[in-house]
Parts: structure tokens; sequence; C-alpha cells
């Protein structure tokens, strides 16, 4: 089995990247990804489904919202020809 940590050292250093290197670009992404409120995988193109900050909600209040959103969706769904 291949470790994904020799896996990511073998990439990195293929592009002659150091570990500072590459932190620091992971680091510029979650920062962009904070400031636009985004997930990191929407940021980079891997989903185009934007998240919720949910930053400072009680779990249950997380939960709530989460339902909300299902609700939503299941209502839209509904009403589609």
């Amino acid at each position: 089995m291949v470790n994904m940590g020799n896996r990511l050292k073998t990439l990195r250093t293929d592009k002659k990247l150091t570990q500072k290197q590459v932190a620091d670009r992971i680091g510029l992404v979650v920062k962009f990804a904070q400031m636009y409120h985004v997930s990191t995988d929407y940021l980079i193109g891997m989903t185009n489904m934007r998240s919720i900050d949910v930053t400072g909600l009680a779990e249950d209040e997380i939960a709530l919202i989460a339902q909300m959103a299902d609700m939503l969706r299941n209502k839209k769904q509904s009403h589609r020809p």
C-alpha cells in the first residue's frame, strides 16, 4: 500500500518545492476561502457548491440550518415539472 505522505513528498520534490513553500500556498488558498466564505473545494474547482459559514454557531443551530436547507431542496424538487 502506498503511503499518502510518501506520495505527497514525491510530488513536492518532483516540483522542487520545499515544505514551507507548499504550506504557504495551502495557507493562501485557505485564507482566500475564509475571506470569501466558501469551501476550499469550491475555490479550487472541486465542487460548484458554496458552503455556508457556520462559525460561532452551536451544533444544534448548525443542524437546524442543515434541516432548513434540506426542506428547501425538497420543496424545490417537488415543484419541478
